[in-house]
């Protein structure tokens, strides 16, 4: 098959170098990414998908799987290759008894959302609406719901699968077993989802959205108080502390521009006015220098870090270690590293897990052990190629001092750029990545799908 039989097999459109629409389609989240295909295929349906599967394994091409674009590492483009574009597949099916959604691979949060809110559903999806399902999913995806919903990946009932050797599976708890297990948390080494079946859950109308934003210079104090109060909070409080610098923008107060903070971004997933109650001392650490608190529908929610984080813009390397505990050493530690960020648009975030994150067995799932209680991100953004070895290496630098107080893993959507030897084995740990190590031998023996957190075939 040549390029024009392939075009001419697809519903969707076929781009190259130089064709209009090639630039928009290659451009990911991540402006530091700049790769070239030789093909993007703009697909529409499964079948599209299957015939660029099987063109790129006869052809020899390597294959991107893109969705929303968003993982950090760039793995939705490459160069030379083919890149799946999967963004025109973004239906999303309710069911009639509206406790499932039926949603297409290339479904970012926001599609989910804006069907299945309106209904007074949703599933547990991250924390910006623009990200892809699927790339979010596939590596674990957590977001405002843990608490009392899990991982998005935990959510996961069934899924249409596209393996290398140019077959659509059904994967679900009767069909193709294995494959369902390593969808949850495994990543994008075993096909191309090309549909979702999610479970879903109500929701209120409206949810407390609690962030009041301290100087940061109060960090040490700040910080053992809310590991405190996250200790001993319910199920329905998921959150995180955030370390950000207030912009210089006309949608923020003049007097907080420019000064770096301390966000205790947090969700309570039940009646506004409980959760307002019951996260009122989150705004009593003292005078925050902002509070952005507020009572807002769940898709609003979704929808509040989306401009920060504009598609393309800025050069970004997020790199990520699970904390064994949040003693005085290590938040000590943490504060004082923070505070010689290159960047005033980093944003670096300690993550609270407990509640039906943690009540999954490790075994259950892909995604492994979930025992850990923190998560540590470190999310350098900046806007200046300039500024790249000054960023990545602040961050690398941190990471690596911070891997004494590590369990050893990290969370895979936010790898750096995916270096390091024996980054995906860590993450994993051993067994977890033997297991799925003999999944990747069935299902893609050859590696056809490897621009991902990648995990070679035994």
């Amino acid at each position: 098959m040549t390029h024009d039989e392939l075009r001419s097999a697809m519903h969707g459109e076929l781009l190259e170098p130089g064709d209009v629409g090639y630039d928009d389609a290659r451009i990911v989240w991540n402006g530091m990414i700049d790769r070239r295909p030789a093909l993007i295929a703009r697909c529409r349906n499964a079948a599209d998908v299957l015939a660029s599967v099987n063109y790129a394994r006869v052809h020899d091409l390597a294959i991107a799987v893109r969705s929303g674009g968003h993982n950090v590492a760039g793995y939705a483009v490459c160069d030379g290759g083919l890149m799946i574009d999967m963004s025109l597949m973004n239906a999303v099916r309710m069911a009639p008894g509206l406790d499932k959604a039926y949603v297409e691979g290339g479904a970012t949060w926001a599609d989910v959302d804006a069907a299945s809110t309106p209904l007074g559903r949703a599933t547990p999806g991250g924390l910006i609406s623009m990200t892809g399902v699927a790339g979010l999913t596939l590596s674990g995806g957590i977001g405002w719901l843990r608490g009392t919903r899990g991982l998005s990946c935990d959510n996961i009932i069934a899924a249409d699968v596209v393996t290398a050797d140019g077959r659509l599976l059904r994967v679900c708890d009767t069909e193709n077993t294995d494959l369902l297990w390593a969808l949850k948390g495994g990543g994008g080494n075993f096909g191309v989802v090309v549909n979702f079946e999610f479970r879903l859950h109500p929701i209120p109308a409206e949810m407390m959205f609690c962030a009041p934003a301290y100087p940061e210079e109060r960090a040490n104090d700040i910080l053992p108080q809310w590991r405190d109060y996250m200790a001993s909070a319910p199920d329905e409080v998921s959150g995180l502390a955030e370390f950000s610098t207030v912009p210089r923008d006309p949608a923020y107060p003049e007097h907080a521009w420019g000064k770096r903070v301390l966000a205790l971004a947090t969700v309570y997933d039940g009646p506004a006015e409980d959760g307002e109650r019951i996260m009122q001392p989150l705004r009593s650490f003292g005078e925050p220098l902002l509070d952005f608190s507020d009572r807002l529908p769940y898709r609003v929610l979704q929808t509040l870090y989306d401009e920060l984080f504009p598609k393309g813009r800025d050069r970004c390397y997020w790199k990520s270690t699970y904390l064994r505990n949040l003693n005085e050493d290590v938040i000590d530690e943490i504060t004082a590293r923070l505070a010689k960020r290159p960047s005033e648009m980093t944003f670096a975030s300690i993550w609270k897990f407990g509640g039906a994150v943690q009540r999954v067995a490790a075994d259950a799932t892909a995604f492994g052990d979930r025992s850990m209680p923190f998560m540590l991100s470190l999310d350098a953004i900046w806007s200046s190629s300039g500024d790249d070895d000054a960023n990545i290496g602040w961050v690398r630098d941190v990471w690596q001092d911070m891997q004494r107080h590590s369990t050893g893993r990290m969370y895979l959507n936010f790898p750096g750029l995916g270096e390091g030897d024996n980054l995906v084995r860590d993450a994993y740990g051993t067994e977890t990545y033997v297991r799925l190590q003999k999944i990747k031998s069935i299902y893609d023996p050859d590696n056809l799908f490897q621009m991902n957190q990648n995990i070679p075939p035994r």
